[in-house]
């Protein structure tokens, strides 16, 4: 009852205003009283009446507009206002349920300083209901692969790219019917500025209820995309007028961009095989260049190789004897009780690394080229180069200094399988500070690798191979050589000190149990 003599208090208070005038400046006139209701028109409700006085140009018709909006507020709390602000269809009373909209999904930033990632698979299709935050799609950067999942609700209407399109970021990765209906009226089929996460874009015509737009799968789209055909030229055969893949092959036979293939062919294998015994020299096909878009690692690969052939490299080649490794190896493996961890000699090679890091911090260190600054590095994030079948990649294992070599072994071995499956995350991939590549496990003795920047130092490692050697006695022996070379930026450092720390690390290896003095 409060509020409702409040909201009489509202209406009278513009006229009160004009009557009494306080203070020595006479009051501007009142502003002009809302229309009245016809006798046939029905009776609005108070609060409609209260929302819709003008806005006041007096200060004392201030306190009014002041107690309007107080109401307003109230009102809006208690769920009456949500259609208020829709345009001139909010005098109407509100829908019991929210009207649907289509929304657009863009590609956002999945990281610092990526523009594009190529679009690796859908989990969604046209016409499939969406959950909050259900996975979407899969898209690789330069960096990493990521989940791209729905901020919203409802029903996915258009996929807009295939798999194995490069989008940009920002672009629309497709379109959602938002909303508690499953129709869209003409009215909200527009990019919702709250819902669009801030991405630009022209409207949408339309006709009817249902947005416009050509229905077919990605691959299909893809298909034609091939073709270099426009999809929406197209006339589909499919339910609703979904373009098949047949659709494109028989659009594409018309245009003359491909030769249809015999029915009769198909059905007789043993008639093409005999058609084929027939082919004369002149008609085999031709052996053609093909062009292969690099993507994904490889792409990656091509910007941070192409920066490194501008920074003057210098290498430095050590062989470390592994008699004392291979032997401690062999026994922690006999010892071993746990069928899902193998020992390998590249932990114990990680974690001597890192403690001769400890004494020259320089290897571990990151150039600023616009400054002239080095920045040396608190953690030891020693890199593994990795070969996958979607290209070279990076990983890092983090503090090594603080991890033991268990602990690196199970790290290293997480590593390899997330980059098997093309799984490896952002912070698996980001904030390395110095790279190991054990070309040695693939083949070969030596390496020239090339510095992975901002980092100053690359280790490549050879295979571990017999080879006869002398002891002091001068008595031929056959001793387990190892053959590191170590690439650095010879802006930020020398040829003696990576000599002396190649000196330091060699200790380490060669003599295994010395690793036990500086463990933590």
């Amino acid at each position: 009852m409060a509020w409702a003599r409040l909201a009489s208090r509202c209406r009278l208070r513009p006229a009160a205003a004009s009557a009494v005038g306080r203070g020595p400046r006479a009051s501007p006139p009142a502003p002009p009283p809302p229309p009245q209701a016809g006798p046939t028109s029905p009776a609005a409700p108070p609060l409609r009446r209260v929302l819709r006085l003008p806005q006041p140009h007096s200060a004392a018709a201030a306190s009014s507009a002041s107690h309007a909006r107080l109401l307003g507020d109230r009102w809006q709390r208690l769920g009456g206002a949500r259609r208020w602000l829709a345009s001139d269809a909010s005098a109407a009373p509100a829908p019991a349920g929210e009207a649907a909209e289509l929304v657009e999904v863009p590609l956002a930033q999945t990281g610092e300083g990526i523009a594009e990632c190529e679009l690796l698979r859908w989990f969604v299709a046209e016409g499939d209901q969406v959950d909050e935050f259900q996975p979407l799609c899969e898209v690789q950067s330069d960096k990493a692969t990521i989940e791209i999942t729905s901020r919203f609700k409802g029903k996915v209407h258009q996929i807009h790219f295939g798999p194995g399109d490069i989008v940009k970021v920002g672009e629309t990765l497709l379109k959602m019917i938002v909303g508690d209906s499953q129709i869209v009226p003409p009215d909200n089929i527009f990019p919702s500025a709250d819902k669009s996460h801030g991405v630009e874009s022209a409207v949408p015509s339309n006709e009817g209820n249902i947005p416009t737009g050509t229905l077919s799968t990605p691959a299909v789209r893809h298909l034609a995309k091939q073709y270099g055909l426009n999809i929406n030229e197209i006339v589909g055969t499919g339910k609703d007028g979904r373009v098949l893949k047949e659709d494109v092959l028989n659009y594409a036979v018309n245009k003359g961009l491909c030769k249809e293939q015999s029915s009769s062919l198909e059905e007789n294998i043993d008639q093409v095989e005999l058609l084929e015994e027939r082919k004369s020299l002149s008609d085999m096909p031709l052996y053609e260049d093909k062009k292969i878009l690099l993507r994904g690692y490889q792409r990656a690969m091509v910007k941070s190789m192409s920066l490194a052939a501008k920074v003057p490299h210098f290498h430095y080649l050590e062989e470390i004897n592994c008699d004392s490794l291979v032997q401690l190896k062999t026994r922690f493996q006999n010892e071993n009780k746990d069928n899902t961890i193998k020992h390998t000699f590249l932990p114990f090679l990680i974690k001597s690394l890192s403690m001769a890091l400890s004494k020259y911090p320089m290897l571990n260190s990151s150039f600023i080229e616009e400054t002239n600054e080095v920045v040396l590095k608190g953690s030891h994030n020693i890199g593994i180069a990795m070969a996958t079948a979607h290209g070279l990649v990076v990983p890092n294992i983090k503090k090594v200094q603080s991890l033991s070599i268990l602990e690196i072994t199970k790290e290293l071995t997480r590593l390899h399988e997330m980059a098997s499956h093309n799984r490896l995350s952002t912070a698996d991939i980001e904030g390395g500070t110095i790279t190991l590549s054990n070309i040695g496990a693939i083949g070969g003795k030596f390496g020239s690798p090339l510095l992975n920047l901002p980092e100053v130092a690359i280790i490549a490692l050879g295979r571990i191979q017999k080879l006869p050697r002398f002891d002091d006695g001068e008595n031929v022996y056959p001793s387990s050589i190892i053959n590191v070379t170590v690439g650095a930026d010879h802006r930020v450092v020398d040829g003696a000190m990576v000599a002396r720390f190649c000196n330091e690390w060699k200790g380490l290896v060669e003599k295994p149990e010395l690793l036990l003095l500086g463990m933590r």
